[in-house]
């Protein structure tokens, strides 16, 4: 049988979430900007 796998510890998993969430938060951010420029009169 597998043995059990350590769990990360919690600054390792909070390091984590931080980096992901402040991707998706770029990503909106640039996807709404290009939509910006896009569909902004000229």
């Amino acid at each position: 049988m597998p043995e059990k796998q350590k769990p990360r510890a919690l600054a390792q998993r909070l390091v984590w979430f931080a980096v992901l969430w402040l991707g998706g938060v770029a990503t909106v951010a640039i996807v709404s900007y290009g939509l910006r420029l896009w569909l902004a009169p000229k």
